[in-house]
């Protein structure tokens, strides 16, 4: 008797043994809301709309440990819309993110489809990111700092943790067959984050973006959606290459924390159009402030600042935007939350076409404004699990 209580005790170790090796988390994030926008094409837009402040999502994440220090990862995570219960990421069914992997004690490789060191290292410091959702992103999320775009084919690493310095790079590979360079994307970034400060720069640059396995193509089932639909920017998604440059940082002093970013875009190597043989660039300058007014309660304001280059036949395309928000937490998985913005845009931009047109509002993800002014209201209701 003693042998078998012995030998059951023994069995019951080593299966926490092995459950501690290796494990597999569901989780998500329900994102729902009402909306006001006051210039949708020209009319009030009333409307309910999934994943705003976060994209509404499930995943599973899973590890292995595979001893010395060594794990095996993966996650695989779909997005999805609260109100149809259609598929997010133009129909894609883990369109996220989707990779598995190895990681040490020196940092970890992943493959698959990923976010870029631009999203990795800048973004977070964006109003968008932390309570502004991607209504108060900047215009058209030109930069992607809020994730309008994920790196399909993609080997990615990312360092461990030296004493609050992290970096990392991507690379994806084209898939054209005798064209090593056709559609690749890379980027680079760090970050550091000692105390109160938070710093992160990074580096993107993608060729032929708007092909089918492009940066902007990569977002979109074939044939479901056009890989570029905001104005801001739609006359110039044809170039061959698309590069960013992103830098920005936080302080936090007490229950404040003040924030910027600044990104350098530019559309490069037009075979057509206004920009044939030059390049295409814009500048955008964001600052934010953020207030912990109490445990549950965050407050939060921003300015953005957007300019084009001067197109000829007409003016750079210019964009002032600013957000407020409120975000209040009603427990440790759930909060509601109000966002507000507004945009006014002066001069001129490209359509699809590269006729010059005037460049209109466009909160990014709405529906475009009919003139230069545009104003949306968010009230929502966020859970995770």
């Amino acid at each position: 008797m003693k042998k078998s209580l012995l030998a059951l005790a023994a069995f019951g170790a080593f299966a926490g043994v092995a459950h501690a090796q290796s494990s597999v988390t569901l989780y998500g994030i329900i994102d729902e809301g009402f909306n006001i926008n006051t210039n949708a094409g020209g009319k009030h837009l009333y409307n309910l709309s999934s994943g705003v402040l976060q994209g509404s999502r499930w995943g599973l994440r899973g590890t292995e440990d595979l001893g010395g220090g060594l794990k095996a990862i993966f996650v695989l995570e779909n997005g999805f819309d609260v109100n149809s219960g259609k598929l997010g990421q133009g129909g894609l069914e883990f369109g996220r993110q989707a990779y598995v992997g190895l990681s040490s004690q020196f940092g970890t490789v992943t493959l698959g489809r990923q976010y870029d060191s631009v999203v990795d290292y800048v973004g977070p410091l964006e109003a968008g990111d932390q309570w502004g959702g991607y209504i108060a992103a900047h215009p058209g999320d030109l930069d992607n700092f809020n994730n309008a775009y994920r790196v399909n084919n993609a080997v990615k690493f990312t360092s461990a943790n030296y004493a609050g310095l992290t970096f990392g790079a991507l690379y994806s590979f084209g898939g054209v067959a005798g064209d090593f360079s056709r559609n690749q994307t890379f980027s680079v970034g760090a970050g550091y984050s000692n105390g109160p400060l938070v710093l992160g720069v990074g580096y993107l640059n993608a060729r032929n973006p708007s092909s089918s396995t492009g940066l902007f193509g990569n977002n979109t089932t074939s044939g479901t959606a056009a890989p570029v639909t905001s104005p801001v920017y739609l006359g110039y998604a044809n170039a061959n290459t698309y590069q960013v440059i992103g830098a920005g940082g936080a302080y936090t002093f007490g229950a404040a924390t003040i924030g910027a970013t600044y990104s350098n875009i530019k559309f490069m190597n037009f075979s057509s159009g206004a920009f044939l043989s030059q390049t295409a660039t814009f500048n955008n300058g964001e600052l934010n402030f953020k207030y912990q007014l109490t445990p549950a309660l965050v407050l939060g304001a921003a300015y953005d600042y957007t300019r084009g280059s001067k197109i000829s036949g007409g003016s750079a395309a210019q964009y002032h935007q600013g957000s407020i928000g409120a975000d209040y937490f009603l427990s440790k998985r759930t909060d509601v939350y109000v966002i507000g913005v507004y945009q006014h845009a002066l001069g001129n931009t490209l359509d699809a076409k590269g006729n010059v047109i005037q460049a209109d509002a466009s909160i990014n993800g709405l529906t475009p404004s009919a003139n230069q002014n545009q104003l949306t209201a968010r009230v929502g209701i966020r859970h995770k699990f």
